[in-house]
């Protein structure tokens, strides 16, 4: 009775032997954080606007060790921690920074065309990557991505389809390219096509990818531009949250074992939306009823994007590049048609609407 009772260890025993087990992947993951923060930093000394954020640079970096050395398997749980846990502590505190009101403010005709464009282009975009034979976790990210804000809502919608590290790899990797080529491109359509201040910045809020692109697509157009550009933009941010809760709906149907198998499965509403989305969308409603003060704001959307670098490295850890070699060409070719289709619904919505 004796050595049963000491072969099982305390709870906070085993919590100890958890935390050391996850100790060398964590610290691994914040060291190629630290770097990739730090080259942001060295971006925005010397360009005013980070072009490839810190995000971008934790994966690639975490895939550039990844092609070189294999972790072991004292490293890869707390990678895999990392890339699961973190990431979707890392969404839950991104409701601290939502509030309902900046949707009522942007005015009825606009939030229509956001709804509409992100609706469509989402559908349009996971059928362009389906009809190109791309899988269907990896069209609904490149489809999530293009339609919101590119690396932010494919890392949010990842954790909810079941979605692996390569897919999520894949998708970031050439969206962030065209990410920039947008911020660098984009501003040539003025001339070309007449805009006017407030047309534009319309335009760059509804396809360039992150907020930060935004301000650096806007910037030369002016003031005005930059105002409109990032009103609309985090409009359009504000639909990840529905869009999530969605595909968290929608889940179940992606399991290839549950079509297999036809098993009806038994309604659960603890298990119907994931505990991350639930807080997510608690915290937006604490910010809009006032609960979450200003202040507070900041550091915590500091936090959940310093977790989501740390997610993104761990991601990067765990791809092998020669899968993305494989379909690289197809998502490649995926990306680029639906970011030219998000385009042209944006500038046919512009005109028809009469926007700006």
């Amino acid at each position: 009775m004796q050595t049963n009772r000491l072969s099982k260890p305390p709870e906070s025993r085993f919590s100890l032997l958890r935390l050391r087990e996850l100790a060398p992947g964590i610290a691994l993951c914040l060291a190629v954080t630290l770097v990739s923060i730090g080259l942001q930093h060295l971006e925005e000394a010397a360009f005013e606007h980070p072009y490839i954020e810190a995000l971008v640079i934790a994966i690639l970096l975490g895939m550039a060790i990844r092609t070189f050395w294999v972790p072991s398997p004292l490293w890869r749980s707390g990678i895999a921690f990392s890339a699961k846990q973190l990431l979707e502590v890392a969404v839950m505190l991104l409701g601290a920074s939502i509030s309902f009101a900046a949707i009522v403010a942007s005015g009825p005709v606009l939030l229509a065309a956001i709804v509409a464009t992100v609706a469509v282009t989402i559908a349009a975009s996971y059928a362009i990557s389906r009809l190109l034979g791309l899988a269907v976790r990896i069209s609904i990210l490149i489809a999530c991505g293009n339609s919101i804000c590119g690396n932010s809502a494919i890392a949010a919608v990842a954790p909810v389809i079941g979605a692996d590290s390569d897919d999520v790899a894949s998708s970031i990797s050439f969206t962030a390219i065209l990410g920039v080529l947008m911020v660098l491109g984009l501003p040539l359509l003025i001339p070309l096509l007449g805009l006017g201040a407030a047309q534009y910045g319309i335009l760059a809020g509804l396809t360039v990818y992150a907020v930060p692109q935004v301000l650096a697509a806007t910037v030369p157009a002016g003031l005005v531009a930059t105002q409109i550009g990032t009103l609309v933009k985090l409009v359009r941010v504000l639909m990840l949250g529905p869009v999530v809760v969605g595909l968290s709906l929608l889940a179940p149907r992606f399991s290839a074992a549950a079509a297999e198998s036809g098993r009806a499965r038994r309604f659960d509403p603890f298990k119907l939306v994931p505990w991350f989305i639930v807080g997510f969308l608690v915290l937006a409603a604490f910010r809009s009823l006032g609960l979450v003060p200003d202040v507070a704001v900041g550091p915590i959307t500091r936090v959940a994007g310093t977790l989501t670098v740390v997610s993104m490295a761990a991601l990067g850890l765990g791809v092998d590049v020669r899968v993305i070699g494989r379909v690289g060409g197809r998502v490649t070719a995926a990306v680029t048609l639906s970011l030219v289709l998000l385009l042209l619904i944006s500038l046919g919505l512009i005109h028809l609407l009469r926007l700006g």
